[in-house]
């Protein structure tokens, strides 16, 4: 793997549906880490796209009336456009019908089956469509998925099978010695309970359907969806063509929703264990969301439309919304009610106003000059325990990014946004007469917030650059170094600050 490289993907959404807030929820969150890892100077390839073959897309292309690649390019757009909407800053989108694709797919396969672990077998059992998934009678929920709820079908057909039940041991041991492997812990713990219970061989081919891609020298079979759309992690990282000292790979996580856990957490690393390839560092599983307390579902029509959202409440609030609501890892439940009171309150009120103020009071006592902080003014109690305050949160912030712990990283960094505000109160620079004194709280003031804007950047991309422009700083936060940029004092004095329109309009 090249040195100094982060490499982490999303899942490839399936082109049978629309996207909603669960696709923009795993896709936010792996944008937020990126940013962040880019501001700490790695060399980043984000991952995500599009998953387009299987039998749910061949039979919603034909419910459609459609070929199913016509309605993979129809559908795949709309995510596209979802990304830039959200200001996701993928580095790579892959489609699992792209030649590199296939390449990569046949490539393990090969690898795979010269390992010894691929056999031609029959299978009969349940199957899932909407899952994809075979299932055991034992596995069924009164008859039905377990996973969706859905109902399954008897089917028996000729198939290729991967050995995954001699791999149950070596991904045991794994586990344990990589504890961070999976997380959270509860998902680790369901995935041992899992393998204990003995692992099956896999079906990893069908027959009953076309739209795939074959199986190298048996065109019969069509590739089972799961090994063929886990493999674009290697294809975007440039496999088998790219040598392994400049690869990305192993993927250092992969952020998925706990619903396609198994499949990332058992059956990839045992396709890559037989194959002799280095496995992920990381694969971390959120909870889903509910909508006003019920299960999101197009039959109760209240399936949530991230444009809808982002259009009327604005890209950044939607982003720091989703992230902050509940830690990352637990299920959540989006309310409108809730999204207005963060931005009226956190965004709004917290940090908007904090800019508005700070800003109108340069420009009233200072005409709009950044002042000059004379150290000797200090007073212990206020600028001293702030600073100490910011001199402490890099640490903690950045444990909690590394634990994919977004709802403590803003909370961490919410606590420093109220001190700020705290601290206005009780400097009262509006009463201040000494002008050494008042010049200190103003450049506290805009330096508060130009480190602010460097923690919210990853969540906030939009409005911290903002932030930068209104304190006049002549340069853009992308591409800056977080490790120097969050040290106080790197505000210059003099800079003409450019107050602009209120950063978080509230939502009445």
């Amino acid at each position: 793997m090249a040195e100094n490289t982060f490499y982490l993907t999303t899942p490839i959404y399936y082109v049978n549906d629309l996207p909603h807030i669960g696709h923009a929820y795993t896709t936010v969150a792996t944008d937020a880490l990126a940013r962040y890892k880019r501001l700490k100077g790695y060399e980043v390839l984000f991952l995500t796209g599009t998953d387009e073959h299987g039998q749910k897309v061949e039979k919603a292309a034909t419910e459609a009336g459609l070929k199913p690649i016509e309605l993979a390019d129809k559908v795949v757009v709309r995510f596209q456009e979802l990304w830039k909407r959200l200001n996701i800053s993928n580095d790579d989108f892959i489609r699992t019908t792209e030649k590199r694709h296939k390449r990569a797919l046949i490539s393990i396969w090969e690898e795979v089956e010269k390992s010894g672990d691929i056999y031609l077998g029959e299978y009969e059992d349940w199957y899932c469509t909407p899952c994809e998934t075979f299932l055991t009678a034992s596995q069924l929920s009164q008859g039905k998925c377990p996973d969706c709820g859905r109902t399954v079908e008897r089917l028996r057909e000729a198939s290729y099978f991967f050995r995954l039940s001699k791999y149950g041991d070596r991904l045991i041991e794994h586990i344990e010695k990589n504890p961070e492997f999976i997380r959270p812990e509860n998902r680790k713990n369901e995935i041992v309970s899992f393998i204990k219970e003995g692992l099956r061989d896999l079906s990893i081919s069908r027959t009953t359907f076309s739209w795939g891609i074959p199986v190298p020298d048996d065109p019969s079979h069509v590739m089972y969806v799961w090994f063929d759309a886990l493999t674009n992690y290697l294809a975007g990282a440039g496999y088998p063509d790219v040598e392994e000292e400049e690869s990305f790979w192993p993927a250092d996580v992969h952020i998925i929703g706990k619903d396609i856990l198994r499949f990332h957490a058992v059956y990839w690393p045992a396709f890559l264990m037989s194959a002799g390839l280095p496995l992920p560092g990381k694969i971390f599983a959120h909870g889903w969301w509910t909508v006003e307390g019920s299960k999101m579902s197009k039959s109760l029509g209240n399936v949530v439309d991230p444009f809808q959202v982002a259009a009327e409440f604005g890209v950044d609030q939607f982003r720091y919304f989703l992230l902050r609501e509940v830690p990352f890892g637990a299920d959540g439940d989006f309310s409108l009610a809730q999204l207005k009171g963060r931005i009226n309150g956190e965004l709004a009120n917290d940090l908007g106003n904090l800019l508005s103020r700070s800003l109108s009071m340069i420009e009233k006592y200072r005409e709009g000059l950044v002042p000059e902080p004379a150290e000797a003014k200090d007073r212990t109690e206020l600028e001293g325990r702030l600073k100490t305050l910011f001199a402490e949160l890099p640490g903690r912030f950045d444990g909690s990014m590394g634990e994919l712990n977004f709802y403590k990283a803003l909370s961490d960094t919410w606590r420093l946004v109220r001190e700020m505000n705290g601290y206005v109160e009780k400097a009262a620079p509006w009463k201040e007469k000494d002008p050494e004194t008042l010049s200190n709280v103003l450049y506290t003031l805009a330096e508060g917030l130009r480190i602010m804007a460097l923690y919210l950047y990853c969540f906030m991309p939009e409005s911290s650059e903002k932030i930068w422009a209104q304190l006049a700083i002549g340069e853009k936060i992308e591409g800056k170094d977080f490790d120097s940029g969050v040290n106080w004092g790197g505000l210059s004095p003099g800079l003409k600050i450019k107050k602009g329109a209120p950063l978080f309009p509230r939502v009445e």
